[in-house]
């Protein structure tokens, strides 16, 4: 009775604020999500989601006060009858990530949503439109369904590498249904990576899917809204199940030895008849399957075989005779592995690129330029003859002689054939590989055909995001290097974090992604990429705090410094750039595990975890040159002090203040010892420890050193930078800080230096030797030199970290509060540059900032969100400045030698600082 009677008060406030809103004068709210950024979702994953929207691009809005959410089961009990659940009118104007409060959503279960939100003076808004979550199913129990695959056959097939090989199988089931279709819904993974038919039509453009996980622990379903592909009679499912991550050869545990991992597949087809009757059809030993279909080879590493002379007429369709095929074996399903909705988007093709050069190089053998580096698939447009067998081999660049340069590819042998069986003109393009490529090479076509640009299109493919962050300057160079990190994105994010796409390695290596996600987060919204790879990564945590160094993972149990550390760094950038304080609840356990395992490795606060160390610093005197000259136990001590640091603020992020203080005094005791044992009393790197400017960069950008020691330490940096005419010497560890620990220094011309460097080691020096992405070596190949020897990865996206320092302080956006809430404006104009505008998509709306010079004048043009605020920082050009917002001469206040105009409002803003010159 108490809690009807509370539901029937919520329901009378509710009823009494839409009164309230019969004067309603403001535009409803827009974009609303949920969770990570979901929109509309189809199997959604989260039983308690939060919800998010934004505020009208309006001068009548400028924050929020109050908001109003409704819940219910169907979408015409909106916005009156909410029988899920009601917020009433909240007095906050938070408008992101409010958490639904009401009873856990269940499995398959469908909820409509709304929200309102009240302004200044208590003026109000319409409702929303009305968005939806539809759940997946949550849990083991609710598959009925069980494992199925192919029998094994009495002698395997083996690579050359004396792998066994998964020829792809083809699986079907017919149907009948008796009555008229209301609602479908195909709930379906696999144990490698499956492609779904319904009644002979693909039901998604999904690639690759599932996608990759720790397999034994989880293993993520896909949601599909099949009702339309259905009908009433006769129906088949069928699918193509291939080897992927889970069963082939991949990764270097798995490259030379056997694969004992065979694929298999589940599914569940749930349809409710028009009367509400339910019919399930489940993945079971009912179903036939056969080896002998036209997909004959398929793997990530060494590509895909497609023989059209197997090609099987209708087999996904009703009327297929299926009496020569095999019956499937079934397995039950693990317990120990769950099965749970995918949490992030799926790969998908995304864009297409079309040959800008092409180049005969024998009668039957042409090659063709993309211009730019990629990641994904080719489309291939060409006429055959019976017979042929076309081969497509993928390279990121050219030798010497023009040829297409494979070397750096390991053992992958990144190949595509496609055998004719007729004279025809085909379309092809593989299902179940991947290749990081710019140069495709075409062989074995008829000698009487011409070969024409048209024959291929570079099917781009990534985890489903858009690029959203936009950055432009005067310089072209600059341009090209922004452009270049934005490939390295798009060519990594693989349903994971990958360190390379394209050699026998793509694994998921922390350490390039803890550098690297504040500027992922700049360049698109890859808020639940993140959360779902730190999913993983919780998953695959050692018994004793450690983590691996790739994830999911591929290298044994142990774990290194800066490396490894991606356990605090990640969650912490993640919850700050996006305000999603889920992220820290989600993971602060792991991020203490962490902290206990550094604590364990060290002795008097000093860590001695081991570490690969400042990775491919340029002119490294160790003998294995890949690692860097700045001490381990420096490196490692500085990351052990950071991952307390970022715990620590965590703990009081989420309010347990005795954590906090615990690793307060822990901070400061690590910071002392590192401080003594590693700087003399002037603030230089004392001996017997190898002065480093990594070694700089960590103790400054850590904030690891008393400020007396801190303000002689950047001179010793100076020092050392300029000992090397003002180059970098810093490789993945030091690299990322440089400009920031520069730029807070008041260095700010001497980054500009660096950054406009044109030779070696700089980013302009990659650009000049022809990059269009990021690569792993700064001279991974030169004009006059060649190729270097060793790491040749040519899209590697961790030098691309500078992307950061281009958006926060180049274009000058950068986060006050977590999310956004509040927002730096502090742009960093120098001579080298005359204009730079950049645009980020908070989740509050898009923030912009661009500035230009204009004869003696410096024009600074910004946009503030809804229910924001921010604060302007420009640089003294002259002692009394005179600024114009919008027209109107204001007041600035001078702090730390630069103007300050703080507490600006949402909307646009022109200022003009008269005569800097």
């Amino acid at each position: 009775m108490k809690s009807n009677l509370i539901f029937i008060i919520l329901i009378l406030l509710l009823f009494l604020s839409c009164l309230e809103k019969s004067g309603s004068n403001l535009e409803s709210p827009y974009d609303l999500s949920v969770s990570e950024g979901f929109q509309n979702p189809l199997g959604f994953h989260d039983s308690m989601p939060s919800f998010s929207w934004k505020l009208p691009k309006t001068s009548a809005v400028k924050k929020q006060n109050a908001y109003s959410i409704v819940v219910a089961s169907a979408p015409d009990l909106l916005p009156d009858s909410p029988d899920v659940w009601s917020s009433g009118k909240v007095m906050s104007n938070q408008s992101v990530f409010v958490k639904y409060t009401g009873n856990p959503l269940k499995s398959r279960q469908k909820i409509y949503w709304q929200v309102c939100y009240w302004g200044s003076e208590n003026s109000v808004s319409d409702w929303s439109e009305i968005s939806s979550i539809e759940m997946g199913l949550l849990y083991n129990v609710d598959w009925k369904a069980k494992w199925i695959k192919i029998p094994d056959p009495k002698v395997w097939d083996t690579t050359r590498y004396g792998t066994r090989l998964f020829r792809p199988q083809y699986l079907r089931k017919a149907f009948n249904i008796d009555a008229d279709i209301k609602k479908a819904r195909l709930y379906i993974t696999s144990k490698g990576v499956f492609k779904p038919y319904i009644n002979g039509a693909k039901i998604t453009e999904d690639v690759l899917t599932p996608g990759w996980t720790p397999y034994r622990k989880r293993i993520e379903t896909l949601t599909y809204d099949v009702t339309e592909a259905l009908k009433k009679g006769e129906n088949t499912i069928g699918m193509i199940l291939a080897e992927g991550w889970h069963s082939g050869r991949f990764g270097p545990r798995r490259r030379w030895d056997t694969v004992i991992a065979t694929p298999r597949a589940i599914c569940q087809l749930e349809i409710e008849d028009a009367k509400g009757k339910l019919k399930t059809i489940t993945s079971n030993n009912s179903w036939k399957a056969t080896r002998n279909g036209p997909v004959r080879v398929a793997g990530l590493y060494d590509g895909e075989t497609y023989d059209a002379n197997f090609e099987l007429s209708n087999w996904n369709q009703p009327d297929f005779d299926d009496a020569s095929w095999e019956s499937v074996i079934t397995e039950e399903k693990d317990s120990t592995t769950k099965l749970f909705p995918k949490k992030h988007p799926t790969i998908k093709n995304k864009q297409s690129l079309y040959p800008v050069k092409m180049k005969v190089q024998k009668t039957n053998q042409v090659l063709f330029d993309l211009g730019q580096n990629m990641v994904g698939v080719v489309n291939l447009k060409i006429p055959v003859k019976k017979g042929d067998t076309i081969q497509l081999r993928h390279g990121e660049m050219l030798n010497s002689e023009g040829k297409l340069f494979t070397k750096n590819l390991g053992s992958a042998k990144a190949t595509d054939y496609y055998i004719a069986k007729e004279d025809n003109t085909i379309s092809w393009q593989p299902k179940f590989t991947f290749h990081g490529f710019r140069y495709v090479e075409i062989s074995g076509f008829h000698k009487e055909f011409t070969p024409q640009k048209s024959w291929v299109t570079g099917i781009v493919q990534h985890s489903d995001f858009d690029m959203s962050g936009h950055f432009k300057s005067s310089n072209t160079k600059l341009n090209q290097l922004h452009s270049n990190i934005q490939w390295g994105l798009r060519g990594n994010f693989f349903d994971v974090p990958l360190d390379c796409p394209q050699r026998s390695e793509r694994l998921g290596w922390t350490g390039d992604a803890q550098v690297f996600i504040p500027t992922s987060l700049f360049l698109a919204d890859t808020h639940a990429f993140w959360s779902a790879w730190l999913n993983s990564m919780r998953e695959e945590q050692f018994n004793n705090g450690g983590i691996p160094v790739v994830v999911p993972n591929f290298t044994g149990n142990f774990a290194q410094a800066g490396w490894s550390d991606a356990c605090t760094i990640v969650p912490w950038e993640l919850y700050y750039r996006t305000g999603d304080i889920k992220v820290l609840e989600d993971n602060y356990d792991m991020m203490q595990k962490w902290c206990d395992y550094h604590t364990s490795e060290a002795t008097n606060n000093i860590s001695h975890m081991s570490t690969v160390g400042d990775w491919l610093q340029p002119y490294s005197q160790q003998k294995d040159d890949r690692r860097g000259d700045t001490p381990n136990t420096l490196i490692s001590t500085a990351f052990y002090a950071y991952s307390v640091q970022l715990t620590m603020k965590s703990a009081a992020i989420l309010g347990l203040e005795d954590d906090a203080n615990y690793y307060r005094e822990l901070l400061s005791s690590i910071n002392q010892v590192f401080e003594k044992e590693y700087f003399d009393n002037n603030g230089q790197i004392k001996a017997p420890y190898t002065p480093t400017q990594t070694g700089y960069l960590l103790a400054l950008g850590f904030n690891l050193l008393s400020p007396k020691t801190a303000n002689q330490a950047i001179n010793h940096l100076v020092k050392e930078i300029a000992a090397t005419q003002n180059h970098l010497r810093t490789g993945f560890i030091g690299t990322p800080l440089l400009a920031s620990v520069l730029d807070k220094y008041g260095q700010t011309d001497l980054l500009y230096d660096i950054l406009f460097k044109e030779t070696y080691p700089s980013w302009f020096y990659s650009i000049n030797q022809g990059a269009t992405t990021m690569w792993e070596r700064w001279d991974g190949y030169t004009h006059d030199k060649g190729f270097a020897n060793r790491a040749l990865s040519f899209n590697h996206y961790a030098y691309g970290a500078i992307g950061q320092w281009l958006y926060e302080r180049t274009a000058g956006i950068a986060p006050l509060e977590a999310g956004y809430k509040k927002i730096r404006f502090a742009p960093l104009p120098h001579q080298t540059l005359t204009a730079v505008a950049a645009d980020y998509e908070s989740n509050y709306g898009k923030i912009t900032s661009k500035w230009k010079f204009e004869g003696d004048d410096f024009i600074y043009n910004i946009v503030v969100p809804p229910n924001t605020s921010a604060n302007v920082v420009l640089p003294m050009f002259n002692k009394t400045p005179h600024i114009t917002m919008n027209g109107k001469k204001i007041d600035v206040t001078i702090k730390n030698e630069n103007v300050n105009i703080d507490n600006v409002q949402s909307g646009a803003y022109e200022f003009i600082y008269k005569n800097t010159h």
